[in-house]
């Protein structure tokens, strides 16, 4: 039967004629989605406009009208009515008649009403007063009888929000906000409310209220499919349990998959979470933008008098090469060129999410329509710019949406489409698979100063569970992706074997520890030899302990956590046999001995600066003609033996605003028949902003520095108080401890901390007050994380007592606390 023989029905056969007519159109399996409710919608608005007929024979001044969802047209299979009775007041009784003769035929038929009786003063005061009427309102439309007095109450309602956009928003911004909180984010949920939850349909409609106060709009690709995707699913819902419900609960997503003719449950729920997650995200940016409206409107009368009426030029800051910050967002410099800065994307992520600051939307549309693919494998910058992203903490989960918003995730890890939006059907979980992978490295963050190597941390936990995209053991499979994603951002071969070992064995402390008997050195050796070594066996307690408490509540006791400890423990004496000895001291170079001698010989520090570039892509394709671009400059130092190097250097680089990404110092035996000792400091550094200073300049301040007349700790006091620190991610507490039995020949200090300009100018300073001599060192900088191990000895140049070196410990950690 056709939509308009259908209709035909309901008009000859009054409610009983409407009821066979709905029943018949829910049940046709020939049309579903938007065509069924725009059906239903045609279908109620005809009976009802039917009804009002027969009541109002002369009646003037009244008249009836749609709201809400029903306002819109989206009729779920059992949706409320949302109706108006609108009456210019002249004659109330005959209004209430009329409402009579409307409201009971819907009760009759079992059908829901949501109704109201109002002239257009009254339904605007209370729009005035409840927020969620004049929401209801702002989708009015009109049904039957007088079509001006519906056209004035739509006209007036519009105006008043729109005017009082200001002070309503932030109304349902908070409204929002709180519904959030009650019902859950509906992308991670396993029972989701379609409606309620955030990123479900309320969460739609109020992208609707923001984008008619013309005061700030919504994203809109994608944002209208996957509402109609939501409510498709509200429809299938209210089919197959017969109930107006908004919850899709477990024992029904079968039938719902089936009605919708999906492949399983599983598929259902991967449609269901990316839907929320682009009305989340759409929700995100509009919030945000609302807010720099109001900022800017508020705070314009008084730039406008400050300046003499002139239009306000935005503040930019600069955060990295090519990126700044711009009115509380992260923006691309005016300089940036992303089609010829393929490492353009992470590094802006990485400074957004340490500077704890939104990707700006266009900047990362921007990115994903213009940036050319990386090469393989990543450059250098590219994967520390990815281990500062991990690192960053809680900002870098609302950075990793804006990036996976725009498809560029999936771009620079091809394997994250097998785990985005991916389900997980245990009661364990709270999160999706990609969700709880970004919240696993979350919880790694905090634990970087426990381990050596915090970039292979962050990015075991990113990879950990990679593998439930792909059928079998998650585990097995991950490993074989984990190699393979490894080698293809960078890492060379020992680490590639430590990252697949960390997934593939990522399960096996907490399993072990829980599930065997850990007196029974079988046990343990099998844990021992699985693990291999101490560096591995450190990360992977890390890992262990940051995957179960990003699983949720149920994952992680402080029972597991001492079992898992004593496992620990247990595998270390194990292991502790197989430590490798003391590296032998490499031979120096020509061009090191070359400067050596002349820093004995001049009695000055002497220095070399070397470009270090990437290596030319393969392909022609694959990188734009022309000179590769710069990754960094080794710098080469000699200077005569004497007190305060380590600060002297470290200062002047901070001064001139160079990063330190690796650092050894070390003394240099020199040639037969050359007499002194020199120090030879060998560092990879790269320019915060700009271009590199000139090697005399450096030098220059070094020697400056090294006789005291250069005042570096107040230098870089100075710009501190110039450029006050960022509200951006809480990093944890530096930790200072010493390494037992590292070396025969000097006391070993470990630093762990969030790198930071001056950072390595503190240690050495507090080193050199503590009365130490550094006789080498072994600096890296692993994303955000600064890992330093220091050798010490006495003046005697022997190593410290035990006492001693923890006396200097806790008061290096107490500087860098302080």
């Amino acid at each position: 039967m056709t939509s308009t023989n259908v209709r035909k029905e309901a008009e000859d056969s009054g409610p009983s004629g409407y009821a066979a007519a709905r029943l018949r159109l829910l049940t046709e399996g020939a049309r579903s989605g938007p065509p069924r409710r725009a059906a239903l919608s045609e279908l109620t608005d005809d009976w009802l406009t039917g009804l009002f007929a027969a009541g109002t024979e002369d009646m003037k001044g009244v008249s009836l009208v749609a709201v809400g969802g029903y306002g819109r047209g989206e009729l779920s299979p059992r949706s409320d009515l949302d109706l108006l009775l609108l009456h210019d007041g002249s004659d109330s009784k005959a209004v209430a008649a009329l409402a009579d003769r409307l409201w009971y035929p819907v009760w009759d038929l079992g059908l829901a009403l949501d109704h109201s009786v109002r002239t257009p003063a009254e339904a605007r005061k209370t729009a005035g007063e409840d927020l969620k009427v004049q929401l209801g309102l702002l989708d009015a439309r009109h049904l039957a009888g007088d079509l001006g007095l519906t056209a004035g109450l739509r006209t007036a309602v519009l105006a008043d929000w729109r005017n009082q956009a200001p002070k309503r928003l932030p109304e349902l911004q908070e409204l929002c906000a709180e519904r959030a909180e009650r019902q859950g984010e509906l992308q991670y949920l396993l029972e989701p409310d379609l409606k309620e939850a955030r990123g479900g349909l309320r969460d739609a409609t109020a992208l609707r209220a923001v984008a008619a106060s013309w005061l700030a709009d919504a994203p809109r690709e994608g944002l209208d499919d996957a509402r109609r995707r939501l409510l498709d699913v509200r429809d299938a819902l209210h089919l197959t349990t017969g109930r107006a419900t908004d919850r899709l609960a477990l024992q029904e997503q079968d039938q719902v998959a089936a009605e919708l003719g999906l492949l399983d449950a599983d598929t259902l729920l991967r449609q269901v979470y990316e839907a929320a997650r682009v009305i989340s995200y759409a929700s995100d940016v509009t919030w945000r933008e609302v807010g720099r409206v109001l900022r800017s409107r508020a705070v314009r009368p008084r730039l406008r008098a400050m300046l003499g009426g002139g239009k306000p030029v935005p503040e930019r800051s600069p955060l990295a090469e090519g990126v700044v910050e711009q009115d509380g967002e992260v923006v691309l410099a005016r300089a940036a060129r992303p089609e010829r800065d393929p490492v353009l994307p992470l590094r802006a992520a990485a400074a957004a999410a340490q500077a704890g600051l939104p990707l700006s939307l266009h900047a990362v549309r921007h990115l994903a329509g213009t940036a050319r693919p990386l090469p393989t494998p990543w450059p250098a910058e590219a994967r520390e710019q990815l281990v500062t992203l991990l690192g960053s903490g809680r900002p870098t989960i609302e950075v990793w949406e804006a990036l996976e918003a725009e498809g560029l995730i999936t771009r620079l890890l091809p394997d994250w489409e097998r785990v985005r939006c991916r389900p997980q059907r245990n009661a364990v979980h709270i999160w999706t698979v990609d969700r709880h992978l970004i919240e696993t490295a979350v919880r790694a963050s905090e634990f970087t100063r426990r381990v050596s190597r915090p970039d292979l941390l962050l990015v075991a936990a990113l990879l950990h569970d990679i593998g439930k995209g792909w059928p079998g053991d998650h585990s097995v499979a991950g490993e074989i992706i984990a190699k393979d994603v490894a080698a293809r951002i960078g890492f060379d071969r020992a680490d590639v074997a430590v990252l697949s070992a960390l997934v593939r064995h990522h399960l096996l402390l907490v399993e072990t520890a829980t599930r065997r008997d850990l007196e029974d050195p079988a046990t343990v050796r099998s844990v021992a030899d699985a693990v291999g070594s101490q560096s591995t066996l450190e990360l992977l307690h890390a890992l262990t302990e940051a995957d179960a408490l990003a699983t949720g509540p149920a994952a992680w006791s402080s029972w597991r956590g001492s079992l898992v400890a004593d496992l620990v423990k247990r595998v270390g004496a194990v292991l502790a046999g197989d430590e490798p000895d003391e590296p032998a001291a490499a031979a120096p170079t020509a061009e090191q001995e070359r400067l050596a001698i002349e820093a004995v010989a001049t009695g000055s520090p002497v220095l070399a600066l070397r470009a270090q570039t990437e290596a030319p892509a393969e392909s022609a394709g694959e990188q734009p003609p022309g000179d590769p671009e710069p990754l960094g400059v080794e710098l080469l130092i000699a200077v005569p033996d004497q007190a305060g190097v380590l600060p002297a250097v470290a200062g002047v680089l901070a001064m001139h605003r160079l990063t330190v990404r690796t650092a050894e110092l070390r003394a240099l035996d020199l040639p037969d028949g050359v007499d002194g000792s020199v120090l030879l400091l060998n560092w990879r550094v790269a320019a915060e902003y700009g271009s590199l200073p000139q090697a005399a300049r450096l030098r220059a301040d070094l020697v400056r520095a090294l006789d005291g007349s250069l005042d570096i700790a107040g230098r870089l006091a100075e710009r501190d108080a110039a450029y006050p620190r960022r509200r951006g991610v809480v990093a944890p507490p530096p930790r200072v401890t010493v390494a037992p039995a590292a070396s025969r020949h000097a006391t070993v200090i470990e630093v762990r901390a969030q790198d930071a300009p001056g950072l390595l100018f503190r240690i050495g300073a507090a080193l050199e007050d503590a009365g130490v001599r550094v006789r080498s060192m072994h600096v890296s900088t692993l994303g955000a994380n600064a890992v330093d191990a220091f050798y010490v000895t006495g003046a005697e140049g022997s190593p410290l007592p035990a006492d001693e070196a923890a006396a200097v410990s806790r008061k290096l950690e107490e500087t860098l606390r302080g």
